[in-house]
């Protein structure tokens, strides 16, 4: 059996796809799981979704969203919640920032890439940030 990739694991649940045949101007907001495969040019905005840019999307568009998953050609800024994923073949041309961003050997970035950690959570309206707890291991022989 063929082991699942991490941009193979969205796949299964796309709410809506929009094809290499498609050309969409304007504003695009989401939940859910989106795969973009045509031309799309304007805003994309999803921050409770996962955007998936297929082999032959060619995005221009800020894109503000939960998670990334792009094979295909971004011009603008990503932005997301979570993680970017950016795999061959491939192109983004523009600043990615997330907490995690993964950059697969042939995939291609032109910007800035800002790595920051996700917002503190709170417990409720005018309270304290929750801090989280750092756990260190220690490596065998490493004197801990």
């Amino acid at each position: 059996m063929k082991k699942r990739t991490e941009k193979d694991k969205h796949t299964d649940s796309i709410t809506t796809f929009i094809g290499a045949e498609t050309r969409f101007q304007g504003d695009l907001a989401f939940e859910g799981t989106v795969r973009l495969d045509g031309v799309v040019e304007g805003t994309i905005q999803g921050p409770k979704g996962v955007l998936i840019v297929g082999e032959q999307a060619r995005i221009k568009a800020d894109v503000n969203v939960r998670v990334a998953i792009v094979m295909g050609e971004v011009t603008g800024s990503i932005n997301a919640l979570e993680k970017i994923e950016i795999y061959p073949p491939a192109r983004v041309a523009g600043d990615v920032k997330a907490p995690a961003v993964i950059i697969e050997s042939g995939a291609v970035l032109n910007g800035r890439c800002e790595m920051r950690a996700p917002e503190p959570m709170t417990t409720k309206a005018g309270e304290a940030p929750i801090a989280k707890k750092a756990v260190a291991s220690a490596s065998p022989g490493s004197g801990r």
